[in-house]
Formats: structure tokens, sequence, C-alpha cells
């Protein structure tokens, strides 16, 4: 067979997990890193489809969760240490007994770290590219382009969830990824490794499910446009100007978005993937 079995895959997930609790801190963060950039282009893909005017559109809908997928396949094939993957891999290592607690918690601290300045720092480069803007042609004033507009509302719709809804779409979510990434596993050449990645993928976009990593670049990128043009961003959002002072705002995205995703994602990969393929596979 061209693909593995699902035991088989349980017994490559353990290897990798193990790997990836041993590896040295400098790769953790330079590999970290590179998974945010990546989980942000894809991130940043979506958006520009999002913008278009047939985006609210069931085919829309599909397109914007299916193009996000090009991150994780970045990730996966070129190589790279992604936070949300890692709660699954690491996992199965340390309930196999082949990695240690404090080996898994140093690779989740040390990836999430890293993924977050790499989603950042792709933030800042895209930024400063200006899609988001878009001058009136009589005053000059700067004011949102239907890109920038959307950046604008996907961060809202994020910060507008309460700590239980972020908490409950991030264990949906994380249960796709890690799922997508076990399915990564079984195949193996490049084009099975596609396949597997993309429909867990666009089935968690499409679904509005919440994604620690991705956050990372939504919500940071509607922060600088509506921090950059507050004015139009308020008129967008049908906000005030004050409401979306207090919204945008990286202390506002830590308490009422990133961590109860972050946590969420934790329980749908280590737990609902992780813990249960390990149980029904491993398991002495």
């Amino acid at each position: 067979m061209n693909f593995l079995t699902p035991a088989e895959i349980a017994v490559a997930v353990n290897n990798a997990g193990k790997a990836k609790t041993e590896m040295s801190v400098f790769k953790m963060i330079v590999l970290g890193i590179l998974a945010g950039a990546y989980i942000g282009f894809g991130a940043n893909l979506a958006t520009k489809v999002g913008a278009a005017p047939d985006a609210d559109t069931a085919m829309g809908i599909f397109l914007f969760g299916a193009v996000f997928s090009v991150g994780l396949m970045m990730v996966v094939i070129g190589g790279a240490e992604l936070f949300t993957g890692n709660n699954m891999a690491c996992m199965v290592a340390v309930l196999n007994g082949d990695a240690t607690w404090g080996g898994l918690l140093k690779n989740w601290v040390v990836v999430w770290i890293a993924n977050f300045a790499g989603s950042v720092l792709l933030v800042f480069i895209i930024f400063g590219g200006a899609y988001w803007a878009a001058a009136d042609p009589v005053t000059g004033t700067v004011g949102l382009s239907a890109m920038g507009a959307k950046a604008a509302a996907i961060a809202k719709g994020k910060l507008s969830l309460t700590w239980g809804q972020a908490f409950l779409r991030g264990i949906c979510c994380n249960w796709l990824v890690c799922m997508a990434v076990w399915l990564a596993f079984a195949a193996k050449d490049v084009v099975g490794k596609i396949f597997g990645i993309f429909f867990p993928i666009m089935a968690f976009v499409s679904s509005g499910f919440e994604h620690s990593v991705a956050n990372m670049f939504f919500i940071p990128m509607g922060i600088q446009v509506a921090g950059s043009a507050p004015a139009a961003a308020a008129e967008k959002l049908a906000m005030s100007p004050e409401a979306v002072s207090s919204m945008f705002n990286y202390g506002h995205f830590m308490t009422a978005n990133l961590i109860p995703v972050t946590l969420g994602n934790i329980v749908g990969g280590a737990i609902f993937v992780g813990m249960f393929y390990w149980l029904a596979f491993m398991k002495k």
C-alpha cells in the first residue's frame, strides 16, 4: 500500500512527537517562526478571497476555507513547528512513555511563542504593503480597501466571542487540524499529503472554528488596520471610535480570544486526537 494504516500512523506520530520534545530550543524557535508565517500566508490569502463581493455565498465561504489550507501544507510538507499540530504529536509520545511532560511543555511554550513572533512579523510585512488602504480620490484621506475592511471585520467577529464560545470553537478547530496532520502522516507522497490536509482544514475554516496561530495573524492585522484608519474602521464596522479602540488592542485580544482558543486547541488536539488514538492503537 502507498499509505499507512491507522495503527502505523500512530507509531509515526509517536516517533515525531518524541523528536519534537527532544529538539533544541534554537531549532524550535526557527521552525516555529516559519510555521507562524506560513499559517499567516494562508490567513492573508483567505482574507483576500473573503473580500470579494460574493464572499458571503456558499461558494465564497467554501473558497475562504479552501485557500487557507495552503498554510498547513507549507508547514507539514516544507517542515516547520506548529503549536496546534504539536498538541497531538507530543501528547502521543508522552502517553506512550517515549517523551517527558517537561519536554512536552517546553515544546508547546517555545513553539507557541515562536508561532506568535512569525505571525506578527508577517502582519507587519503585509501591512506595510498597504493592501488594506484606499485613499479617497477627492480628499486624499486614507480609508479602507475591501481587503482592509474584511481584515477588520474578521478580527471584530473573533473578538466579539464569549470566552466559552472561543474555547469550544478552539476544541473543534484543532480536532480537525490534528486530523489533517494525522491524515498527512498516512500518505507516502506529496499529493496524498495535500489531499489529506485540504479537506479537514477547509472544513474547520469554512465552519468558523478558532485556530490560535491563525488568530495570531487575523487579529493583529485587524488591530493594525483599525489603528491606522480608526474613523474608516468605525464606519465600516458600525461602531463608535471609542468602541473600536476598546476592542482592537492586544490586551483584549489575549484575554477574550487567544487564551481560551489556545486552551481549546490543546483539548481538541491533545485529548480528542492524540489521547484517543493512543488509547485505540498504542495503549498496552
